[in-house]
């Protein structure tokens, strides 16, 4: 009798647990990604290509391989905002406003920024 129970219990126990694990790897594998493209993406900015907006994601602001990164990049982002507001209660807009507040506090000079207003700026 104690089997099968003790069955039942492991296996609800991996059908709670596994997306929980799932998603954490998820995340590793989008920091993984986002990691390799940060090289690419401080390139294209500080040539101008892309600028940073007011609601945390990626702008083209030329041609060339800008869209492709940009758009790499803004699927991650989105991404980990979705995980951050589910785990503070907050909304994915909320956190990618608060994002793009860090970003261009913390950009280099000659990128191109988004006010809240939605003028864009170079640092």
């Amino acid at each position: 009798m104690k089997t099968p129970f003790v069955r039942l219990a492991l296996v609800l126990i991996a059908l709670v647990f596994a997306p929980i694990v799932s998603r954490a790897e998820d995340l590793g594998v989008v920091r993984v990604r986002m990691e390799q493209r940060l090289g690419k993406i401080d390139a294209l900015k500080a040539g101008g290509a892309l600028g940073e907006n007011n609601r945390g994601f990626l702008e083209v602001r030329a041609a060339g391989e800008a869209p492709g990164v940009a758009a790499a990049e803004n699927r991650d982002r989105e991404i980990v905002y979705a995980e951050l507001a589910k785990r503070t209660g907050a909304s994915v807009s909320s956190v990618g406003y608060a994002r793009a507040r860090q970003i261009a506090a913390n950009s280099a000079p000659g990128v191109w920024l988004q006010r809240e207003s939605g003028e864009w700026y170079q640092r």
